[in-house]
């Protein structure tokens, strides 16, 4: 059985993660793997109740830290559920967002300690990380500006065309910090971490997005 390998696709709102990971599916099919997607918060029934509650909660008063555990408990959750067996299996297992984001949201956006959030992150994870994580690096500006003009609705969100969750609400300078934190996430882990610039047409961003994943897929032993 072929080694089980797991891809997290990471990035600020609006840098296109749906668009790129439906395509990163698809071309790893057609290459004959067997691809598991799945989703953070969520993936597994108690992970899309908690989703519910992290994302359209119209709660004004939500503390950092209650957001970082609900966080880490739909998490912990999916690893023993999804993660972990698909990866025994030896499936290509792609998710949307993994622990890299509550570094960079509840990290850098939040301003909780990053020591802290690593503490919570390694519970969460049980240790499992991606084997490779592609994070859509865009302009905060822009992401923002996609997300609002999106015709589409919020991919995977159930929300109308255009609609906003409860973090996409948050102020420019909240998603400032958080790419910010995303690039230096990938400035210290360049081996395992990669940017993409997710700001240049679809194709593009794909062809190279496949390229990453194919060349770390040939490597695994």
């Amino acid at each position: 059985m072929a080694k089980g390998f797991f891809i997290a696709i990471e990035g600020p709102d609006g840098c296109g993660k749906s668009t790129q990971i439906a395509l990163l599916a698809a071309a790893l099919k057609e290459r004959g793997f067997d691809v598991v997607l799945t989703r953070e918060p969520g993936g597994t029934r108690l992970g899309e109740e908690i989703r519910k509650v992290l994302l359209l909660s119209k709660e004004e008063n939500f503390s950092p830290y209650a957001e970082l555990l609900l966080f880490e408990a739909a998490r912990a959750q999916h690893v023993e559920e999804v993660l972990k067996p698909a990866i025994k299996e030896g499936k290509v297992v792609i998710a949307s967002r993994y622990a890299e984001a509550t570094r960079a949201y509840q990290g850098g956006g939040r301003g909780l300690p990053l020591t802290e959030v690593a503490a919570a992150n390694e519970l969460g994870t049980r240790g499992l990380w991606p084997d490779l994580t592609i994070i859509l690096d865009i302009d905060s500006e822009e992401g923002l500006r996609r997300v609002k003009g999106c015709q589409e609705g919020a991919a995977g969100k159930d929300l109308p065309p255009g609609e906003l969750d409860r973090i996409e609400k948050e102020s420019l300078d909240f998603h400032r910090r958080v790419r910010k934190e995303y690039l230096s996430l990938a400035e210290e882990e360049k081996d395992r971490v990669r940017v993409v610039d997710g700001s240049r047409a679809v194709g593009e961003v794909s062809k190279e997005v496949l390229a990453l994943v194919l060349e770390r897929l040939h490597d695994r032993s």
